[in-house]
C-alpha cells in the first residue's frame, strides 16, 4: 500500500506529530480495519488552534467548543480511474485540546496524538461511535491499533504512562 499524507500546521504551535509517526500510525489503523484491499491512498492532517477547531466543531457539528479530532471523509469522484489513489478524507486535529487531554488524563502526549489519529482515520472509513453497539466495535480497533505501538487502553479507568514514554 502506497500513503501519502499531507501535513499542515496552521496552529503556529510546535510539538505536532511528523509525517513518519502519522504514516505509521494511519497504516496500522487501516490494518487493523482490514483495509488491505487500498492501493494508494491519501489522506490530509490539518494541525489547528482552539480557535478554528470550535469555529469548524461549530459549523459542522453544532457544539460551539473546540474538539480534539474532526474527520471529514471523501467519496471517490465519479470517472476518477480506477489507477489513482484513493482519498480517504481530511483529519483535523486542535493541538491545544490534545495536549490538554494528555494531561489531564494523565497519558504521554505521544500516546494521546497517536490515540486521535486512529481515530479520527477510524471515522475516515465510516465507523462511528453514536451508539454503544458502534463505540464498541470502533474501540475494539483503536485498542488493536494501539496496542501494535504498545500504548495502553486509553479508555481504561486508571490511565498512566505507557512503556512509550514520549512527551
Amino acid at each position: 500500500m502506497n500513503l501519502n499524507i499531507d501535513l499542515e500546521n496552521v496552529s503556529g504551535l510546535h510539538g505536532i506529530p511528523n509525517v513518519d509517526d502519522v504514516q505509521h500510525w494511519v497504516m496500522h489503523t487501516l490494518q487493523a480495519a482490514g483495509e488491505f484491499g487500498l492501493d494508494d491512498v491519501e489522506l490530509a492532517v490539518r494541525f489547528v488552534d482552539d480557535r478554528e477547531s470550535r469555529a469548524l466543531n461549530n459549523q459542522y457539528r453544532g457544539i460551539d467548543k473546540p474538539t480534539n479530532v474532526l474527520s471529514f471523509p471523501a467519496e471517490r469522484p465519479a470517472g476518477l480511474p480506477e489507477f489513482e489513489s484513493q482519498p480517504l478524507g481530511d483529519i483535523v486535529c486542535c493541538v491545544q485540546v490534545i495536549e490538554r487531554e494528555a494531561k489531564e488524563q494523565r497519558k504521554s502526549v505521544y500516546d494521546h496524538w497517536a490515540h486521535m489519529i486512529v481515530h479520527g482515520t477510524l471515522h475516515l472509513l465510516g465507523y462511528d461511535h453514536e451508539y454503544a453497539s458502534d463505540a464498541e466495535a470502533m474501540e475494539l480497533l483503536e485498542l488493536r491499533a494501539l496496542q501494535s505501538f504498545n500504548i495502553n487502553n486509553p479508555y481504561a479507568e486508571q490511565n498512566t504512562l505507557s512503556s512509550n514514554q514520549r512527551s
